[in-house]
């Protein structure tokens, strides 16, 4: 098992501010699973006009926070960065399930586990927890393809 902290996260994934959605790898086995922290702080953009009366983090950014979890376990799992000529492609998202909201000050608890992997094409089953609460749930499928292109 593996930590990984953000310098490496931000050698790894292409994302940057606002919209990099992973602050830290607490547990990570290549080519198996990996879980990730996002801190939900007030001073997200998003919060400014999401429900500024009660502001929740949009459901499509708690998807997005789980896809990037899953490109940072294809990363590591090859030992390559984003600017390699490697890159992940979100496909697909099936099976998208909301439970509760994510306010400010929740911590989301990101997991994902490879579940196959055929000709480039890898499937995830991906969840998102704010301390034992599942918040959100969803299957993942990506493609590596040549990101020189």
């Amino acid at each position: 098992m593996t930590e990984i902290a953000i310098q490496q996260i931000l050698e790894m994934l292409p994302h940057r501010y606002p919209f990099l959605l992973v602050d830290r790898v607490i547990e990570c086995i290549p080519f198996e699973s990996i879980k990730a922290l996002k801190n939900v702080t007030i001073t997200e953009p998003f919060f400014q006009g999401h429900f500024p009366t009660k502001p929740i983090m949009p459901g499509v950014l708690i998807l997005e926070a789980m896809a990037q979890a899953t490109g940072l376990l294809a990363f590591h799992s090859y030992n390559s960065r984003s600017d390699s000529k490697k890159m992940y492609y979100l496909v697909g998202v099936d099976k998208a399930r909301f439970k509760r909201p994510v306010e400010p000050g929740d911590q989301l608890i990101l997991t994902a586990r490879l579940q196959r992997r055929i000709r480039g094409i890898y499937k995830f089953e991906a969840k998102a927890h704010v301390g034992e609460d599942l918040v959100s749930s969803a299957e993942f499928m990506t493609t590596e393809m040549d990101g020189s292109k």
